[in-house]
């Protein structure tokens, strides 16, 4: 509240705001009896003595009103204070009736608003008390002027009424006043106290329904019939990046691009469905896949005002059903590959022998010599074609893994020195793998896992290039907190690796190729997929499969003419203690 407002008092107190309506009541009134007392009284022959009481009686209201005023603020008992208040007006009025004619007095009615405030502050006994109070104030004015014991100050004719008749009129008029004013006023309360009932259950309720949206783990805004946003929860804030102040007021079609047909779709004004997945750029932006549901808002009559719109951020989902999709392809491939395995290899194999004998038949001669050439070429062919189903054979149907501490350090410079004839010239190859560090794996199926992924890289390096292999421990789910947005699996039935300290090892390849194009990045892991003329298309899906046999995570992250980087959790041998 405000300064000009600290005569208020506690709201738990309901007699504080009614007292002060009481004061300021007085003092328009006082003003109103004033105002009325100048008009119709002047100085007369006979007329000073009630003209200066009745002064008196005003000057004494407004010092009332004023001494009232200074001590509300630290007064406590205000009971006891609010019905020395009403005894206080009943004796001023009394003298107000008094100096303005006795039973001629035009300010008699003032006695009814004070007995129907009596009955706003204290109910019915209030109000019979002051509807007594006020008789007998003004029985005794129209007796002691009757009896002579006071003097008269009406200049009009003796009435032809008894006073003790417009006494009893005056009283039987007051009591029902008392009679009608408390009984409203017990009504009023009553009232007021439903209206604050009701008003507290529905603070709770709207707090309620505030909390509960703001508790639900899925984005919540709605609309106007324009479209505009006019509200927008915490998860929705956090899952498009937008906060409400820049959400509200704007087009849902701006906020969430492309939800417009659901939006039609739930008006009927189109067919279609009202639930729809969709592709949304986060700000910053990341990308991500929502789940949106649209329905319509309706108001009281149960007309449409607007729309109501649900949505999820699916990403993880939408990267597990191509996981699922990608597992089913390769379920459907090691069915395959076992009669591959009988009926490729064991012709390769006799075709191969075949050629071999009658190559070693041929002669020097010229012809032979050509003929030498063409068997060169059969023998070689066959050669690739038996390492490409071998290498086929080993992704559709690999070993378990046989797990071991392997020591990294020494498994890498090993693996280099073979590698460095599969490096195209002018690359360069840096290794940043600490000494001691340890993974629980499968070594050889590590060193086919980095062979891989080396040769995928030093392919994609031009000349002058460089490719990175580093090895350090995770405490988390990708070592510096990054997580890569493309390929990453947790294999059901393993913690995750957020689930306890640093048992993990993170080993990243990294090239300064030419990177990846996005729509690439999405199959790069399935079987047969490449994009080099003379590739098999399963090295990747190998490295793939090695990751999710030891449980581990898999993640890549490029930037197109930027360079790839490789990123791969195995546990520790830490965990195997």
């Amino acid at each position: 509240m405000t300064g000009a407002q600290a005569p208020e008092a506690p709201p738990e107190d309901p007699l504080r705001p009614r007292l002060l309506r009481l004061m300021v009541a007085r003092l328009a009134l006082a003003l109103l009896v004033l105002a009325v007392a100048l008009s119709t009284v002047g100085v007369r022959e006979g007329g000073e003595a009630a003209e200066r009481g009745l002064y008196g009686t005003m000057a004494a209201a407004f010092l009332a009103s004023v001494l009232y005023a200074l001590s509300f603020r630290s007064m406590r008992r205000l009971a006891r204070f609010a019905a020395f208040q009403l005894a206080t007006d009943v004796a001023l009025l009394t003298s107000i009736v008094y100096f303005s004619g006795g039973k001629d007095s035009i300010f008699t009615f003032l006695q009814v608003l004070l007995i129907v405030y009596a009955a706003q502050l204290f109910g019915r006994p209030g109000a019979y008390l002051s509807a007594a109070a006020a008789s007998l104030g003004y029985g005794a004015v129209l007796l002691s002027i009757e009896s002579g014991w006071l003097p008269s100050v009406s200049e009009a004719a003796p009435s032809a009424t008894p006073w003790f008749t417009l006494w009893g009129l005056h009283t039987g008029a007051w009591l029902l006043v008392a009679l009608l004013s408390s009984t409203l006023s017990r009504e009023l309360h009553r009232a007021g106290r439903e209206l604050d009932q009701q008003r507290s259950d529905l603070e709770q309720l709207q707090h309620h329904h505030e909390r509960t949206v703001e508790s639900l783990t899925s984005g919540l805004l709605t609309t106007d019939r324009r479209g505009r946003v006019i509200s927008f929860n915490g998860e929705a804030e956090r899952i498009t990046g937008v906060g409400p102040a820049q959400a509200l007021g704007r087009g849902l079609e701006e906020l969430l691009p492309g939800v417009g047909e659901c939006m039609r779709a739930a008006d009927g004004r189109v067919p279609g469905r009202t639930r729809a997945r969709m592709e949304f750029v986060r700000t910053g932006g990341e990308r991500l896949h929502l789940g949106i549901a649209v329905s319509v808002l309706r108001d009281v009559r149960r007309k449409p005002c607007g729309h109501v719109v649900i949505f999820q951020d699916v990403s993880d989902v939408v990267r597990m059903e191509g996981e699922l999709r990608r597992s089913e392809r390769l379920a459907a491939v090691g069915e395959l590959s076992a009669g591959m395995a009988h009926e490729v290899r064991n012709p390769l194999a006799a075709i191969s022998g075949s050629i071999e004998m009658l190559r070693g038949g041929l002669g020097e001669g010229e012809g032979d010599a050509e003929q030498r050439r063409l068997m060169d070429i059969v023998i070689r062919e066959t050669d690739r074609l038996d390492s490409l189903i071998g290498e086929f054979l080993r992704f559709a149907r690999p070993a378990p893994p046989r797990l071991e501490s392997v020591e990294l350090a020494g498994l890498v410079e090993d693996l280099l020195q073979v590698f460095a004839s599969e490096l195209p010239e002018g690359v360069e190859v840096r290794a940043e793998i600490p000494a001691g560090l340890q993974v629980l794996a499968d070594a050889d199926q590590v060193r086919q896992l980095l062979w891989n992924l080396l040769l995928n890289a030093a392919q994609a390096t031009e000349k002058a290039g460089w490719l990175r292999l580093r090895a350090r421990p995770a405490p988390g789910p990708l070592a510096g907190g990054a997580r890569l947005p493309a390929q990453e699996l947790v294999p059901a039935g393993r913690k995750t690796p957020e689930d306890e300290g640093p048992s993990w090892v993170e080993v990243s390849v990294t090239d300064s190729g030419r990177g990846i194009p996005p729509e690439v990045l999405e199959r790069m892991f399935e079987p047969f997929f490449t994009t080099r003329a003379t590739g098999s298309g399963l090295g990747l899906a190998t490295v793939h499969r090695i990751v999710e046999a030891h449980g581990g995570v898999l993640g890549v992250e490029s930037v197109p003419g930027q360079g790839t980087e490789f990123r791969i959790l195995l546990p520790s041998s830490e965990e195997k203690a």
